[in-house]
């Protein structure tokens, strides 16, 4: 049985090299029999957060946060695509993140880092893992970091010489410990329901 994975990706630039890798992420992990959705924030493009998804009254928040409240509820686990912004996360998939909060929670999540230099989004995967912390997800430790971004995969999402070998060789470690730690969050949901 396949797992359930949500691919979220932030940028809301015009000319977005980041997409790239956020379709190489969803091709590879549909390759290994998932269930993947990508999750544009852009295309959804909320307003910035003015009240959470929880805060309206039942059956009257706005479609779009409806929908994607349901998406996240039914999904085993999370991949967030993050580029580097002046050393911090992306305010586009931040704002997306933080429209909801008991959704995220008991599952894990990932996280796939990228930048135009050679740190690779380092810094920004870094701020992302105490952010999907704090909302109630389990951050697996394997991490994709990808620098120069426009160097490593083509305008199709397929990986360009070394540094497209060296992220396609780390993607099936990364793949395998997501997979282990949706399998395990199943494995206990089944056995024994959240503490809250």
């Amino acid at each position: 049985m396949s797992n359930r994975i949500l691919v979220f990706y932030g940028s809301y630039r015009s000319d977005r090299t980041g997409i790239r890798l956020a379709q190489f992420v969803v091709e590879r992990l549909r390759g290994r029999g998932e269930d993947v959705e990508l999750i544009d924030a852009k295309a959804i493009n909320l307003p910035i957060l003015d009240r959470m998804y929880k805060e309206y009254p039942k059956d009257q928040a706005p479609a779009a946060l409806e929908t994607l409240a349901y998406k996240i509820r039914e999904a085993h686990g999370f991949v967030f695509v993050t580029g580097e912004y002046n050393w911090g996360v992306q305010p586009g998939l931040k704002n997306l993140t933080d429209h909801f909060l008991e959704e995220w929670f008991w599952r894990p999540a990932a996280i796939v880092s990228y930048s135009a230099g050679r740190l690779s989004g380092a810094r920004a995967a870094t701020a992302w893992h105490g952010i999907l912390s704090e909302m109630g997800m389990v951050v697996i430790s394997s991490t994709i970091g990808v620098g120069p971004i426009g160097q490593t995969l083509s305008e199709g999402g397929e990986p360009l010489d070394e540094n497209g070998r060296a992220l396609e060789s780390a993607f099936p470690r990364f793949a395998d410990d997501l997979a282990w730690w949706m399998e395990a969050a199943k494995a206990q949901q089944l056995r024994k329901a959240p503490p809250y």
